[in-house]
């Protein structure tokens, strides 16, 4: 016997059983139970009769069950067969046992009445598709009549059925398995990894705000490259961001080659996750050189060149965004702002780090400084443990820069301490180009070291440009 060790699956099997109705904990529940994993996701399917015609019997015994531990709303999907309620913090669905059939042109199935192993049979993969009884009399007694269990074991991703049809009915099951085996570290079994391949472009079907969810859970997974690799190897990159499926490669010219943008951009991304990068900290690692396929050049003198790389990535970033369905407010800024600055720190770190080009860098990224700091460090991929010290030892005095200068001069997210309307009472005038002068040489001479970061010196040297404007005070 099995026991999944919470109070609530002991009722709803009483329930069951006073109903005449058989009941099952099923997927997700049961594979993070034998795998040691909290899971606060409940499904139950259940199997049976009830008197009084046609009823959805998941519906019928989520009621039942809702009653029973102290009331609640259940929320009802008629036209799904499915309800659901929160208990103690897990939420818990049921449903009765379907089968599934499918059109080619839509992942949407038709879904009839079925038995337990129908019911099984139409879940992505083994591992998916146990079941425990919770009914009295066969309590905590595993189903499993596709080796769910087996491929737990050996940490195998398999599909219980032929996996071009299990693809070809719901392709999103292909990024599924990807997130499955980047979160779970799983292997996917050859022959379905295979059927992925052949099946890639079914994608197209599926819309872009379910691809993205399980992008996302790929991206905040522990290692998010393996995931990727496998989106990489199996073709489906390639239908979801073809602009990083395009950084694969090594070109070759007079013998010298550069290093793969792609395997480079996959160890940045897991650094950056190793780092405790949040999800857009992620986002901006796997985007930073995004850009780099449509620069590259090769010079005879200077080998490979990617100039500009970092502009065009960002205004690269909007697009991807609205195509992928992703936000496209702060974050998708702030997504914008790291790809764009991300050399910024390095290249300081590789010359003479002056106070100018500090105070600027502290001024452009704002708030965000420490997390462009965090993706700078991740992007010193070097191998050559020499050149790997040197470039930590300029990047560390490039962050004790930042931090003496953040003390001293304020600058992060500083305004200039003359404004616009001081400027227009000083000398009587309307909205000019004049005064956008004034403030962009405060703001210049300020991020120099000319002159302090104070109301007294800036507003002195407003003053000062007066007469070369040809501005006079009024007053």
């Amino acid at each position: 016997m099995i026991d999944l060790g919470l109070k609530i699956y002991r009722t709803i099997g009483e329930c069951a059983d006073r109903m005449g109705l058989e009941a099952y904990a099923v997927g997700g529940v049961v594979r993070d139970h034998f795998l040691g994993r909290p899971c606060t996701d409940i499904d139950v399917v259940c199997i049976g009769n009830l008197e009084g015609g046609e009823v959805h019997i998941g519906i019928e015994l989520a009621h039942e069950v809702s009653a029973a531990v102290g009331g609640g709303h259940v929320s009802v999907f008629k036209n799904f067969g499915t309800a659901s309620f929160n208990h103690e913090g897990y939420q818990l669905e049921f449903v009765g046992a379907r089968r599934e059939s499918y059109n080619h042109e839509s992942r949407k199935p038709v879904v009839e009445n079925g038995t337990l192993e129908d019911d099984q049979r139409r879940r992505d993969f083994t591992v998916n598709a146990l079941a425990i009884c919770l009914n009295s009399a066969r309590y905590g007694e595993l189903v499993d009549p596709f080796g769910g269990i087996r491929d737990l074991d050996q940490g195998i991703l398999r599909t219980p059925l032929d996996p071009d049809i299990t693809f070809s009915d719901d392709p999103l099951r292909m990024m599924r398995a990807v997130r499955f085996a980047s979160q779970l570290g799983f292997r996917i079994d050859d022959a379905t990894f295979e059927a992925i391949g052949r099946n890639a472009s079914r994608l197209k079907i599926v819309s872009s705000e379910r691809i993205i969810v399980e992008l996302n859970k790929i991206m905040v997974s522990e290692s998010p490259s393996l995931g990727l690799k496998l989106m990489q190897k199996s073709g489906l990159m390639q239908m979801v961001l073809p602009e990083i499926s395009a950084l694969a490669g090594v070109e070759t010219v007079d013998g010298r080659g550069h290093k793969d943008i792609f395997y480079h951009t996959m160890q940045v991304l897991d650094n950056t996750a190793a780092a405790g990068g949040g999800l857009w900290l992620r986002w901006a690692a796997l985007l930073h050189d995004v850009g780099k396929p449509g620069v590259k050049r090769y010079d005879a003198h200077q080998g490979w060149t990617f100039h500009g790389h970092e502009a065009r990535g960002a205004r690269m970033v909007p697009k991807i965004f609205r195509r992928l369905k992703l936000p496209l407010g702060s974050e998708m800024k702030y997504v914008e702002k790291l790809v764009m600055l991300h050399m910024r720190p390095i290249i300081l770190a590789e010359d003479v780090v002056t106070d100018s080009a500090v105070r600027r860098l502290l001024f452009e990224a704002g708030d965000d400084i420490d997390d462009l700091m965090l993706l700078c460090n991740a992007d010193i991929t070097t191998r050559n443990p020499d050149k790997m010290r040197r470039h930590h030892a300029n990047f560390e005095l490039v962050k004790r820069k930042l931090v003496e200068l953040e003390e001293s001069d304020r600058i992060r997210n500083f305004q200039p301490p003359v404004s616009g309307d001081d400027i227009m009472r000083t000398f009587g005038i309307g909205p000019c180009r004049e005064i956008g002068i004034i403030k962009d040489a405060i703001k210049d001479a300020i991020l120099d070291g000319k002159i302090p970061n104070e109301r007294e010196a800036a507003w002195q040297m407003m003053l000062e440009m007066a007469g070369p404007l040809g501005l006079k005070v009024v007053g």
